[in-house]
């Protein structure tokens, strides 16, 4: 039977405060001081059969069964759930990088869905979703007292459906409503761009496309730059990245080491603990290497930094990130669900668990809240003339037609820079390090 092994997010049970009427004896089994499992499974069974039989409503037998299934595992942690087949078939949709939503990630807090992270270019990352965000109505029904599959469920609906959720945020007074029309996601695991001589690496989650796509948009970079002589490193950034596949975590951080240890797991049963290492060959031939997260990176994102931190092979720049250091199996069950059980802790190659914790940041940077018309306003303050615009003033005669041509491009460079800062602060950040560092390597 195969298993998918993952470092996914899942869900925690809010618990409900009902008036009781006590109808007899039934409970009095629980106190049987020497109660064994068979006994247990016996006073289930009778449960089930007086709530099919006196229960002032018709219940479905197998929507109770698989509720009575779901409370038992996510009475264990966050992250073990029963997936009923549609759930099931949709996780491993998701993972092969195309699916419908609203392209959250969410777990669950204080009885409330919690933001993980938006996914980029989604219909909630344009409506504004952040990581950290509370939700708390959908459609005006309250998520407080659901499981966190029950409020995803309410999410749900048809491509081209308008949703709205109520959102409380850090900062803001009020809850506020948000609406979102539901979509098609289509994920693209990585994104590339040049800043300068700097190779950016979005990677928005872990799927089964994420290493080739890293491999493919990095050598599509080093084309774009001349070779791999011209490039000054790599910002790797793995900003609200949820996580996903342990697999794509280990070949991720392989593209960047040469030697030694990745990560490990360690379980109860054996079979689910183990040692990943790197093999020989770094995608960029150790050249310098920054990477970017914040609190949305979690679980796989966390398994990267922390690898790449602990070889001091990259510096990990941001604030620290979500803290789930645990590995979940999901297991295929008769019926076509499947079961999603927290099977091991995993630690980073120097033997930290980041459950709870999360990684810290060798350079802690945080991303400036902007306000409306701050920007304009800021472009405006840091404008300033030069002696150039003083009419009349002297040329400079000293001046090659080469050099001039350069100064102009330095100054081009600066202005990109600068813009940058204003669009992406903790990316410009990191940018500058790189250049920092390939400066010095070059005057060595």
């Amino acid at each position: 039977m195969k298993k998918f092994v993952m470092a996914a997010l899942g869900g925690t049970l809010a618990g409900a405060v009902v008036t009781t009427q006590f109808a007899g004896p039934l409970l009095a089994q629980q106190a049987a001081p020497e109660s064994t499992v068979y006994e247990q499974l016996d006073l289930f069974g009778d449960i089930f059969e007086r709530i099919r039989a006196q229960y002032v409503e018709e219940v479905d037998s197998a929507e109770l069964i698989e509720a009575a299934i779901n409370g038992m595992l996510t009475s264990l942690d966050p992250h073990s759930s029963y997936l009923p087949p549609q759930d099931f078939d949709d996780m491993q949709v998701q993972t092969r990088g195309e699916f419908g939503g609203l392209g959250i990630e969410v777990t669950q807090e204080e009885g409330f869905v919690k933001v993980v992270s938006p996914i980029d270019g989604t219909p909630a990352d344009l409506a504004g979703i952040a990581a950290g965000d509370f939700i708390t109505h959908v459609d005006g029904e309250s998520v407080l007292g659901l499981n966190l599959d029950e409020a995803v469920e309410l999410m749900r609906g048809p491509v081209g459906s308008e949703i709205i959720i109520t959102v409380v945020r850090e900062g803001a007074e009020e809850p506020f409503d948000v609406t979102i029309v539901r979509d098609t996601i289509k994920l693209t695991a990585v994104r590339s761009r040049l800043v300068g001589n700097t190779a950016v690496l979005r990677v928005t989650t872990f799927n089964d496309q994420t290493y080739p796509n890293l491999e493919a948009e990095l050598e599509k970079s080093i084309e774009e730059l001349g070779g791999i002589d011209n490039l000054n490193g790599v910002v790797l950034d793995l900003r609200n990245n949820p996580g996903g596949l342990l697999n794509q975590a280990i070949a991720v951080s392989d593209a960047f080491l040469d030697a030694g240890e990745i990560v490990s797991t360690r379980g109860r049963d054996p079979q689910d603990s183990g040692r990943f290492n790197a093999n020989e060959g770094d995608l960029i031939d150790g050249k310098p290497l920054v990477v970017l997260i914040n609190g949305g990176s979690a679980s796989a994102s966390e398994i990267v930094a922390g690898a790449l931190q602990d070889h001091r092979r990259a510096i990990v720049v941001g604030t620290k990130s979500f803290g789930k250091g645990s590995v979940q199996t999901v297991m295929p069950l008769a019926g076509n669900g499947a079961m999603r059980l927290t099977t091991a802790r995993y630690y980073t190659p120097s033997g930290r668990s980041i459950q709870a914790l999360g990684v810290s940041p060798d350079i802690v940077v945080q991303q400036p809240l902007r306000l409306p018309g701050e920007d304009a306003e800021e472009t405006e303050a840091r404008t300033t003339r030069s002696e150039a615009d003083l009419r009349g003033s002297l040329s400079n005669d000293s001046m090659t037609e080469d050099e001039r041509l350069q100064a102009q491009e330095e100054q081009r460079k600066a202005e990109e820079a600068a813009q940058l800062r204003e669009e992406d602060y903790q990316l410009a950040y990191a940018v500058d390090i790189l250049k920092g560092l390939s400066a010095l390597g070059s005057g060595n």
